[in-house]
């Protein structure tokens, strides 16, 4: 960039230096930082500048060999299983949503509002609809004779009840918006075409709708994926400590434990890096395999 460059758009550099000083001060900076602790031990009961020193790679090491973390690891793997679920649903919901009907902004508006509600309230009353006795899911339960288990006291149950509020939470979110606006977006001579040639309600989806929304398909899974390696501390903390026997614990939860619980911010940080490096493998993949399955028009 040359000085009459820079004199030229002076005053767009002028708007963005707030925001790339904000940046640098709670973003870049903290990474950095946290890279550089990974190599050293700073611990004990309490963060002392005197429990400071080199560790070299013995974070990394001890974390290969701790069978917690493949473990919390796994629970973490295990909740994502549910992002196609979330998918399916977003793009059912918006299917309903994208209809004409008189009264289709009134029905958006009720969808999209469980997404704007605070997150501990949701936890909270989930954890009452989780409640073995009394509860709202296990009084449904019982109305029809099935004994429902102890939710978020069972290490089988407990699990599956976090996807199950996490589908529920997230039905009518950014998902069914990005999905209504992909919709809107086919064109709809691609179905009157489709009509005439006697394609089913099925046959239109699978040929027209579904490739048409490849791309947001696409950037919801990667994204589904990205948020489920770092998503989990909020349900784990406010609902099940991370229990019962850390069935619920998340890799995200581990690093909140380690650096604020047991101060060990050296290896809470290595544990941190260890999950970039998972995210970015999972994305590179992600772009190679299923991108080459989308379809853009």
């Amino acid at each position: 960039m040359t000085a009459n460059g820079f004199r030229k758009y002076w005053t767009c550099y002028l708007f963005l230096l707030p925001n790339g000083l904000l940046f640098l001060a709670l973003t870049a900076v903290p990474v950095l930082c946290s890279f550089l602790l990974a190599f050293f031990d700073w611990g004990g009961k309490e963060l002392d500048l005197a429990t400071f020193g080199f560790a070299g790679l013995s974070n990394f090491a001890e974390l290969a060999r701790t069978l917690d973390f493949w473990y919390y690891l796994s629970n973490t793997l295990f909740l994502m299983l549910g992002i196609p679920v979330s998918i399916a649903i977003h793009l059912g919901v918006a299917l309903l949503m994208n209809r004409k009907l008189k009264e289709i902004v009134l029905y958006r508006t009720v969808w999209f509002l469980p997404s704007v509600a605070g997150g501990v309230a949701i936890l909270l009353l989930w954890q009452w609809i989780f409640y073995p006795d009394g509860g709202l899911l296990n009084t449904i339960l019982a109305g029809v004779g099935v004994r429902g288990p102890a939710w978020l006291q069972s290490e089988m149950w407990a699990k599956p009840a976090f996807m199950l509020m996490g589908w529920w939470t997230h039905a009518g979110g950014m998902g069914m918006i990005l999905y209504l606006a992909a919709l809107q977006g086919i064109p709809q001579t691609y179905y009157d075409a489709a009509s005439i040639d006697g394609a089913s309600a099925w046959q239109a989806f699978w040929n027209i709708t579904w490739p048409m929304v490849s791309p947001t398909t696409f950037f919801m899974f990667i994204t589904g994926c990205i948020g489920g390696f770092q998503a989990g501390f909020m349900n784990a903390y406010v609902l099940t400590g991370g229990g019962p026997n850390g069935t619920t614990t998340t890799v995200s939860f581990y690093i909140y434990q380690q650096a604020y619980v047991n101060f060990r911010m050296g290896y809470a940080s290595a544990i941190a890096w260890v999950l970039f490096v998972f995210v970015a493998a999972l994305t590179v993949v992600n772009w190679r395999v299923a991108g080459r399955r989308v379809h853009y028009q």
